[in-house]
């Protein structure tokens, strides 16, 4: 916000001076009383806090990012929410440049209703009953594809690197995403490579690159090609096979025997936060049962409370292709935890992705 004062003399000047003055501090307390929640697309329905809004009207307000290697960029650059929603395996990165607060658990009201897979994940932990992150979703990213356009695919991740669909697949520009699933067709460990494993990943992404229509965290642009049959084939996440079932597109989300990645992402809290209490009953309000059911019957991700998969009958949860446990998905599935090489991996991505 700027100002330009012009010829204002005496008393008048310091009058205006005042009446600004007034004006900022009014504005900087209305802002303050606002939660500031920086979130993935589609995270910020209000159907997923009713409770917080019902005590607060208009008490939140949501800023978008692309995924979460773009929302710490932003924060380490300056950008100051209260509320963040990174995914696991960035949590402990956001803690050593120092941008959290620890959340005491003593005031999450339904902090004994996540399931203890998520509570007890390593890096989580701060000591004294406090956490680095309150788990909310979980899901997996895999292939979806048109039925109809792809006959009866081996079941395996290699779908994204077949010649015949060429320029008619996608895959998400993200580097928990695509540089893993690479990784895993080149036997490498995906989460602790060393230089000549990852010029190993490189060259498999080169190989992938020619074959695709696009990198993109775009999923409604990504649904709606798969729907029209411009694309045959994309990465995705669960949201996007339950929007376009249904839409009665011929979808289906792949269970690649080389395992479909399966990531947990919650709530963190920013170290200089200004609105702590708002931010306490926001994400108890995420931790409502009712918040749980809409995320799993709604997107297809899976809630961290035991408590929302109780109000959503086994038949529903079959046709979601999602248990009722974690446990049970875990067993056969790659679980997306910290890479050690991330920067490295990331520079390396980006370097491909432009032809390198």
């Amino acid at each position: 916000m700027t100002f330009h004062l012009k010829s204002i003399t005496g008393h008048k000047a310091r009058a205006g001076l005042a009446a600004l003055a007034l004006a900022l501090s009014s504005t900087v307390a209305l802002a303050a009383d606002k939660l500031q929640y920086f979130t993935w697309s589609g995270y910020e329905l209000p159907d997923f806090n009713k409770s917080f809004l019902a005590a607060h009207p208009d008490g939140v307000e949501a800023s978008i990012f692309g995924d979460d290697d773009d929302a710490f960029t932003k924060v380490k650059a300056g950008f100051r929410p209260d509320i963040a929603h990174p995914c696991y395996d960035k949590v402990a990165r956001w803690n050593k440049e120092g941008l959290l607060q620890p959340i005491d658990t003593k005031r999450i009201k339904n902090w004994d209703s996540i399931f203890p897979v998520f509570k007890n994940l390593p890096d989580l932990q701060a000591g004294d009953g406090k956490v680095w992150m309150v788990p909310w979703d979980w899901g997996n990213t895999s292939i979806l594809y048109r039925t109809d356009l792809v006959k009866n695919p081996e079941a395996s991740w290699n779908l994204l690197w077949d010649k015949q669909y060429a320029g008619r697949m996608a895959t998400i520009d993200a580097v928990h995403d695509t540089p893993i699933v690479a990784a895993l067709l080149a036997g490498v460990n995906p989460f602790d490579m060393t230089p000549e494993q990852m010029d190993k990943v490189a060259a498999k992404l080169r190989e992938q690159r020619p074959l695709l229509s696009s990198y993109t965290t775009d999923m409604t642009s990504v649904e709606q090609a798969l729907a029209s049959g411009q694309l045959v084939a994309a990465m995705t996440w669960n949201a996007s096979a339950t929007s376009l079932k249904k839409q009665g597109v011929p979808v289906e989300f792949m269970k690649p025997k080389e395992g479909m990645l399966t990531w947990a992402c919650g709530f963190v809290m920013l170290k200089d936060a200004k609105n702590v209490d708002l931010a306490y009953d926001f994400i108890n309000s995420r931790l409502d049962a009712d918040s749980g059911k809409y995320l799993i019957q709604s997107y297809g991700y899976g809630s961290s409370l035991s408590t929302a998969f109780a109000g959503v009958s086994k038949e529903e949860l079959d046709k979601l292709q999602l248990p009722a446990d974690p446990d049970v998905m875990l067993k056969s599935t790659i679980f997306t935890g910290p890479m050690k090489q991330n920067d490295d991996v990331a520079k390396m991505f980006e370097k491909v992705k432009a032809g390198g």
